[in-house]
């Protein structure tokens, strides 16, 4: 079990619960995250998504408060691509300069982590040094709108551990600095 990472706002049915021993539900509010390391966040997507308009559940200020937790400890969020959480929280957008806070956005596909579904997915992150290799090209065999709404909320196993050692190279760049550049 990983240590060193917390994941924030997750399915407690998902595979971060196997890989790591400080992870946040709904239950443990993320909320309640007392910070010291770096973090994978997994905000709400339906306030921010193109049907927002019909979410009523989902708590949206988890959003940027997941942002300014990845910016202040170093991480990364993974958001569906186009989500309004980027404009909102100022985050680059694929292939832009990286922010005020070094953070820069990438695009990947679940499908390419062993997913059944497409699905475009914006990875903004902070404090990464080198990246992992990327799985190879995956195939879609689903759409998103044919899978139960619980099966759509679960990252594939593949890309949590992508993610988590990520997220597990902060503080390991530029010598043992943080994500900030500080000593």
């Amino acid at each position: 079990m990983i240590e060193d990472v917390a994941v924030l706002c997750v399915e407690p049915g998902g595979r971060y619960p196997e890989i790591v021993t400080d992870w946040y539900d709904v239950g443990r509010d993320a909320r309640t995250f007392s910070g010291g390391k770096p973090v994978v966040a997994h905000p709400p997507c339906g306030p921010w998504g193109k049907l927002s308009h019909m979410c009523k559940n989902q708590d949206e200020t988890l959003g940027p408060w997941c942002v300014g937790q990845v910016r202040k400890w170093g991480g990364v969020l993974e958001h569906p691509a186009h989500s309004k959480l980027f404009k909102l929280c100022g985050m680059p957008l694929p292939g832009e300069f990286p922010d005020r806070y070094g953070g820069v956005t990438f695009e990947v596909r679940l499908c390419d982590f062993g997913g059944v579904v497409e699905k475009p997915t914006w990875l903004y992150c902070v404090g990464i040094g080198d990246w992992p290799v990327l799985p190879a090209r995956g195939v879609a065999t689903r759409t998103v709108e044919s899978l139960h709404s619980k099966s759509r909320q679960l990252t594939p196993p593949v890309m949590a551990d992508y993610l988590v050692r990520l997220a597990g190279q902060v503080n390991k760049v530029k010598g043992g600095k943080d994500a900030k550049g500080d000593d």
